[in-house]
């Protein structure tokens, strides 16, 4: 590898920089301004590479290109201001974990809506008019169009550089940013600041997809990629700081470069492949990065901002009532191996709702009483599983000792990565168990010779009497409900309540004597050995074991059964992860297009519960109970 290549790799990574900062500054804009995590952002950015290349074919020539271009950035931004107007107003007074739901079920319907009108197959756009050729750099040849690109991160970012500076509608963002209450109370309508920023970010996110239209395909899976992508950029530069975000992606991009121009080298004698990180390159840069600076490159220790969204209600004790229905419903569920005689899938269905209600216990842990939000608990769960699979492939242990092992292995890597976890907060800790969580997930995908790679561990089945669809539901039952007690029997001991003083007031809990980080560190533990039984279960209920069990998707599902239920309830977590499973196996089989449904139905349950089912229900119960 000689100098002028890795100079040229340099180079060429900085137009990637460019498209990896404008998705990024306007998702960093939108939550400085209104404190939602839009995960909806990817998908605008998905709709201006796809409206892009209509644009592109449909019209042609310099018009349909260049003229498309803009067209497409100010189509989403209008379709950002319609989010913003139509949903996000209805539900500012709504948990903020809430709003992410709300946002997860667009990216639901934005994937479908898109699969409806495209189409599944990747599209590819015409060269750039006027770009289409190549200059010589460094003895290569470098399209003319990424020299472009390369170009206009910076010119975007002096323009919102001075917009920011100069403009009053920038020093009203900047103003939002620190304290948007005081916004407010100076008499700015903030429903119409909150609708500009959102379009501005909606049409940055949309630029910045139309713009890779030449140089990548459109594709349906660009949205959860793009999503990532941004987060990462935003969190290593620093929430709310535009300069901070461009230098992100920069390093970000030339990280990536770098690894593809050093290709294969020999280390001691060992064959190392660097252009296989590319796949975890962010996420590491992520994590060294929030480990040594907490709040991002050029970020600022945020204060505490005043939530416009109602207070939150302390977690109760179950009811005689509620224990008495909880005994039913046991009851029922021992019973359900009689009814599946004539119905055999139900006995599957079962252990698949049964698996998700120890994910989602274990999630809703460490979300509601610890009061830490975690987009990477897929890690544990896959840990688990791949624990208990390469123990039984390698070696051909009994289920027993391998299901007993998943908890173990989870809880090693619970523990690593809650060391460093626990010592950030907000969106800051989520982003870095996400960066963990990727990190496990790269290690799985490319270690072929001992995980399998993308194929997996295969041939992973119980032995009897546990091969029975029966025998092995009953004891996924019997592991779900000492879960499910064992988390309850902690939150209720002095170990709960000081994790949740530690939650509700750090610095009084540390006044009083509580080691609040310590405690946290233990919890994150805890949830993650008990989703290692979940993994465990799930390795021998499929009989096989794959990368997607780690993938972010996993993770989000759990985030979705936690709020679907209710995250301030304890019985929360085990209705939302029953209805999500349900709803999403019922749905699966009644349309090609189960993501668009799945997520109306899901955003219809946040407009009509924003406390969750279980919040909601207990909401009517009490004023029920009051009224009588």
């Amino acid at each position: 590898m000689t100098l002028d290549s890795l100079l040229f790799q340099a180079i060429n990574g900085l137009s990637s920089a460019s498209g990896l900062f404008f998705i990024a500054v306007g998702l960093s804009l939108i939550f400085g301004v209104t404190r939602i995590i839009n995960l909806a952002h990817g998908s605008l950015y998905m709709m201006g590479t796809y409206i892009a290349y209509s644009f592109a074919t449909k019209i042609g020539g310099v018009i349909g290109f260049w003229g498309g271009i803009l067209a497409t950035a100010i189509i989403v931004g209008c379709i950002g201001a319609l989010i913003e107007i139509l949903l996000l107003r209805r539900i500012y007074r709504a948990p903020e974990l809430f709003q992410l739901l709300a946002t997860f079920a667009l990216v639901l319907v934005f994937n479908d809506m898109t699969h409806w009108i495209w189409g599944s197959e990747d599209l590819l756009g015409p060269r750039a008019p006027g770009l289409a050729g190549s200059v010589e750099l460094l003895g290569r040849r470098l399209p003319s169009y990424d020299l472009f690109l390369a170009l206009a991160g910076p010119v975007v970012l002096l323009i919102l550089h001075f917009t920011l500076k100069l403009t009053r509608f920038g020093r009203l963002i900047r103003a939002a940013t620190q304290d948007r209450e005081m916004v407010g109370a100076l008499g700015v309508n903030q429903a119409v600041l909150f609708t500009s920023v959102f379009a501005l970010g909606a049409a940055l996110a949309g630029l910045g997809g139309a713009l890779q239209v030449a140089r990548e395909p459109a594709t349906l899976a660009t949205d959860l990629i793009a999503l990532g992508d941004a987060f990462v950029v935003v969190v290593v530069g620093g929430m709310g700081s535009i300069t901070g975000a461009y230098l992100a992606a920069v390093i970000i991009a030339e990280v990536k470069a770098l690894c593809i121009g050093i290709g294969v080298v020999n280390l001691g004698g060992i064959s190392v492949n660097f252009s296989k990180f590319t796949l975890v390159a962010e996420f590491l840069v992520m994590a060294i990065v929030l480990i040594v600076r907490p709040y991002g490159l050029l970020g600022k220790p945020q204060g505490a901002v005043r939530s416009i969204a109602e207070p939150e209600e302390p977690i109760r004790a179950a009811t005689p009532m509620l224990k008495l229905l909880a005994a039913v419903v046991l009851g029922l569920l021992l019973f359900l191996p009689v009814l599946a005689q004539s119905s055999p899938y139900l006995m599957i269905l079962g252990i698949d709702v049964l698996i998700a209600v120890i994910f989602a216990t274990s999630l809703h842990f460490i979300m509601g009483p610890g009061g830490m939000h975690s987009f990477g608990h897929a890690a544990y769960f896959g840990l688990g599983a791949y624990g208990a699979a390469l123990l039984v492939k390698w070696l051909a242990v009994p289920m027993g000792f391998a299901l007993a092992a998943a908890p173990l292995v989870a809880l090693a890597g619970a523990l690593l990565f809650g060391w460093f976890a626990v010592r950030l907060s907000g969106v800051y800790l989520a982003m870095l168990t996400l960066a963990f969580a990727q990190i496990v997930w790269a290690a799985v995908f490319q270690w072929e010779g001992f995980t399998g790679g993308s194929n997996g561990v295969i041939g992973v089945w119980p032995k009897p009497p546990f091969n029975q669809g029966w025998a092995f539901f009953l004891l996924t039952l019997a592991l779900a409900t000492v879960a499910v007690l064992v988390l309850r029997r902690v939150l209720f001991a002095p170990f709960g309540y000081a994790m949740r003083a530690g939650r509700d007031s750090p610095l009084r809990a540390e006044a009083i004597g509580i080691d609040v980080k310590r405690i946290h560190w233990l919890a994150f533990a805890i949830a993650g050995c008990i989703c290692g039984v979940a993994g465990g279960l799930f390795a021998f209920a499929k009989g096989s074991i794959s990368p997607e069990s780690i993938h972010v998707g996993r993770s989000i599902d759990g985030l979705v059964m936690v709020l679907l239920g209710g995250i301030q309830t304890l019985t929360g977590p085990i209705v939302g992860a029953s209805v999500f499973a349900l709803l999403q196996d019922t749905i699966m089989r009644q349309t090609e297009y189960w993501r668009a449904l799945l997520g109306a139905v899901i955003l219809v349950l946040v407009l009509a519960f924003p406390s969750g089912i279980v919040g909601a229900f207990s909401n009517l119960w009490r004023r029920w109970r009051g009224a009588s």
